[in-house]
């Protein structure tokens, strides 16, 4: 789950992680007043939506007076913002943090994200602020420094030190960095975060770190644990498609091909996205519909790929093994009746009663169902398919 940039620093305000002053605006009328409450003179007027990039896409203005403060917002809520993130569509802006300024001496990246290798939290730093992380380590790998942290012995000060080494830290800052790195590791495990990322961190002119941007991901599966960080989600930054998914414990990612997958199991559903790739074919989703798929369970499937205008045909891939392959060829050919299907369906079964399963599908006689004999015979056939071409 992820939450807004507002969010995440009142989530660091609580923890006592250093942020400037900020307010957040939905109503391009209240900005006069919540830029004199924030005080000084100059503020930074940030478009709050779940994507990177938006400086770039013009969704982060400095403003240097009252005037411009009105105008920027003016000129930010309602925008379809596009960045690298959102994709083609973009999305519409409908909130705004406005932020007052800080005297930047120098700006660093700080990051912690888990290590699924390493089974431990890595906290990440740089000297290159404001940059993307990915082109930095791209281009400039020495210029990152990494630290992997046991959870059982937590954030020690060697690890602190370790990192301002590397950033090239006074004596006097070094403190003030370790105070601020080990408070934000204590935000990390204690809300269950999967990322936390502050690009930039910035030292001031008076020698004290504050966190001048704010991105936290959380855990969907320690959500239960968090009542408080489930009121932070804002469903209007989110699929539709994605969210009527949950509601049936399918497991459901849009993206912008045409191949639409219909699998169980995570590890299969990813194999099968590469082999759509590898057959030069773009899936149009990533669907997991679970270790017991029904004839319920698919027609909901059906329902949710086909609300993309973009899916010219479905890839179904199963593999049957605490149901029955058969049972499974049955619940298609059940969803299909559920479910006005007009695309062609590739059906690619594989475990057990498979080859009951594949004589149940060729004796229905449905024109838009082919069958597929494996894995790679399954996304040649979708992918063709989705072409609109014969095989």
């Amino acid at each position: 789950m992820k939450v807004h940039e507002y969010q995440a620093k009142e989530i660091f305000a609580q923890y006592g992680v250093p942020i400037p002053p900020g307010k957040i605006i939905s109503q391009e009328e209240k900005a006069e007043a919540a830029a004199k409450e924030i005080g000084g003179n100059i503020w930074a007027v940030k478009a709050q939506v779940h994507a990177g990039g938006r400086g770039k896409a013009g969704g982060v203005k400095i403003a240097k007076n009252i005037e411009e403060v009105k105008k920027f917002v003016s000129e930010i809520l309602g925008m379809r913002l596009i960045t690298h993130q959102t994709g083609d569509a973009g999305k519409i802006v409908k909130k705004v943090y406005l932020e007052g300024g800080v005297a930047i001496q120098t700006e660093f990246y700080l990051g912690i994200v888990l290590d699924r290798t390493l089974e431990k939290p890595v906290m990440i730093t740089s000297t290159e602020g404001g940059m993307e992380i990915e082109k930095v380590a791209e281009k400039n790998p020495e210029k990152i420094i990494k630290i992997a942290i046991d959870p059982l012995t937590g954030f020690q000060n060697f690890h602190a030190r370790k990192l301002a080494f590397g950033l090239k830290l006074t004596k006097e800052q070094q403190r003030e960095f370790s105070k601020f790195a080990s408070t934000l590791y204590k935000v990390y495990l204690e809300t269950d975060a999967s990322l936390i990322e502050i690009n930039p961190l910035v030292l001031t002119q008076e020698n004290n770190f504050i966190a001048l941007d704010a991105k936290i991901n959380f855990d969907d599966n320690a959500l239960f644990r968090h009542p408080e960080i489930i009121k932070l989600r804002d469903l209007d930054e989110e699929e539709p498609s994605e969210i009527e998914a949950k509601k049936f414990n399918l497991s459901y990612v849009k993206l912008d091909g045409n191949v639409g997958c219909m699998v169980n199991g995570a590890g299969l559903a990813m194999s099968t996205m590469d082999i759509i790739k590898y057959y030069q074919g773009e899936p149009a989703n990533f669907l997991d519909v679970g270790g017991n798929a029904s004839a319920e369970t698919v027609a909901k499937g059906f329902d949710i790929i086909l609300r993309d205008p973009n899916v010219k045909a479905i890839f179904i891939n199963i593999f049957g093994g605490i149901v029955r392959c058969d049972r499974i060829a049955n619940g298609i050919l059940e969803a299909t009746q559920k479910t006005e299907v007009a695309v062609p369906l590739i059906v690619r079964l594989d475990g057990t009663n498979s080859e009951k399963a594949a004589q149940i599908l060729k004796n229905a006689k449905i024109k838009n169902i082919i069958y597929a004999s494996n894995l790679a015979d399954g996304a040649q056939k979708a992918v063709i398919a989705a072409k609109g071409e014969q095989k």
